[in-house]
């Protein structure tokens, strides 16, 4: 199984009409409701990495143990990042650059905002790989061709699939498609739409799914591989560093997501409580996911260590032996992909908001040009577990490798930039008033949270991976 070893970060953004720079006064797209925005939020960070990523991850890593380095880990380094990165889109009313270069004009801060946008490109490349071998396992479960291919079982049918060389492509661009035509659609019409059916849809499909878990027998074994941590495990630091790293990626920060979500607030709505109800929206669907997974792996015997294979080689073996197996497993690989698309579409915004302010143009020509762009940068990576397989990197596959540029070094550079910049450089007293801290001992908790903390985590991370190469 070392041969996909791959990590995805969990990750969304708003969109634009066209000509829409509000530093000329010109009309731009905003949330229709409150609501709209927070369930588009939640949904951004509420991906792939949240639901897959979190549970391997946490197996990995002592479970428990990991769950409480993680509890800490958001809040210390995910919500302060999140907070700023609201503050500074709803400060400015411009996309990933432009805000910062309203902020800091004549300085070389804007630079941030262009390391994002590298970045969402980069990962959505790759992501859509993943998210479209869950669409697959989807499509297959509910005709029936998933469970009448498994002779060699599922480990060989996995390698197998992702080993061919056109048809990971095809599901790959199936998710690109869809992804682009929702944010070709823009914010009300578009992204907060598909976000009002897809995240309740993703809540009801993990509650069931975990709720059925956690009356299977045996269950018991997995709930307290999960919550009742094994004290051992924390004398090993990459616990700490896998905490902390699941807890900054799936969230999204350092993509500026945030920034172009908030840029679409009107009015002068609080940013704190908002950026608390992303950060536990998004954790408890983690949690949901993981009691889910783990319930259901304990109860049927299987190593909740087993990495990625978790959702593509060990819970169809399980769905498979069981009799509402064929009903469960289209309700899983629905909840992948239903996250996937949320998560797709806000990373896609990232780019497409700042195209489209940039040069002026429809983003109905944006989004299909900057779609069909990833979609090419993303077939290496589908190629790389078939005809480009023996292409690597300090053993790292194509995938890997371009996960490991994306997570390890562009976003947590671009998450030590925003808690510097929002830190140190932009918090003035004006500037206070957009971020809605109520009170001045959570402001100042924020602000030292931001100036210390926050960096010092991010980079232990960044030199961990440095130590890696």
């Amino acid at each position: 199984m070392g041969r996909y070893r791959f990590r995805i970060a969990g990750v969304a953004a708003p969109s634009h009409n066209p000509n829409n720079d509000p530093a000329s006064g010109s009309h731009r797209d905003e949330w229709g409701s409150r609501f709209g925005f927070i369930l588009a939020t939640i949904g951004s960070a509420a991906g792939i990495g949240n639901i897959w990523r979190f549970s391997y991850v946490a197996g990995e890593n002592g479970g428990g143990a990991f769950l409480l380095v993680y509890f800490i880990a958001v809040i210390l380094v995910g919500l302060p990042l999140v907070l700023a990165e609201l503050a500074v889109g709803r400060a400015t009313h411009r996309d990933a650059v432009g805000a910062y270069a309203v902020l800091a004009p004549g300085t070389r801060w804007h630079l941030v905002g262009r390391i994002a946008v590298f970045a969402a490109f980069l990962i959505l490349a790759y992501y859509a790989v993943v998210a479209g071998w869950a669409l697959k396992y989807f499509v297959g479960s509910v005709d029936g061709s998933l469970w009448v291919s498994t002779s060699a079982g599922y480990g060989a049918f996995f390698e197998s699939f992702i080993g061919r060389a056109y048809e990971p492509i095809f599901w790959q661009g199936a998710m690109v498609a869809v992804t682009v035509l929702v944010v070709m659609r823009g914010v009300r019409r578009g992204i907060e739409f598909a976000n009002k059916i897809l995240m309740p849809l993703l809540a009801v499909l993990v509650l069931a799914l975990a709720v059925w878990g956690v009356f299977q027998p045996g269950a018991g074994e997995g709930l307290a591989f999960l919550f009742a941590p094994d004290w051992s495990a924390l004398t090993r630091s990459d616990v700490y560093l896998a905490a902390m790293g699941q807890a900054f990626f799936s969230l999204g920060v350092g993509m500026s997501i945030f920034v172009t979500y908030g840029s679409y607030l009107a009015g002068k709505q609080p940013m704190g409580r908002a950026a608390g109800a992303i950060v536990v929206g998004d954790t408890a669907i983690a949690i949901f996911a993981g009691i889910a997974i783990f319930t259901t792996v304990f109860a049927f015997g299987h190593d909740p260590a087993a990495g990625p294979q978790l959702a593509f080689i060990t819970l169809p073996q399980i769905f498979l032996a069981i009799p509402a197996g064929k009903f469960l497993g289209p309700l899983f690989f629905a909840l992948l992909v239903a996250g996937a698309i949320t998560s797709m579409v806000s990373i896609l915004e990232v780019p497409v908001a700042f195209l489209v302010r940039r040069y002026s143009v429809s983003r109905r020509i944006v989004a299909p040009a900057v779609g069909f762009a990833m979609f090419l940068v993303g077939i290496p990576a589908s190629l790389g577990f078939g005809l480009w397989a023996d292409v690597n990197w300090q053993g790292r596959g194509i995938l890997d490798t371009m996960d490991f540029v994306a997570s390890n070094i562009l976003l947590p550079l671009g998450g030590v930039a925003v808690a510097v910049f929002v830190g140190w450089r932009w918090l003035w007293r004006r500037e206070v008033r957009e971020a809605q801290i109520d009170g001045a001992w959570l402001y100042t908790i924020w602000l030292w949270l931001l100036r210390l903390v926050a960096p010092a985590l991010i980079l232990a991370i960044m030199i961990h991976a440095a130590s890696t190469l």
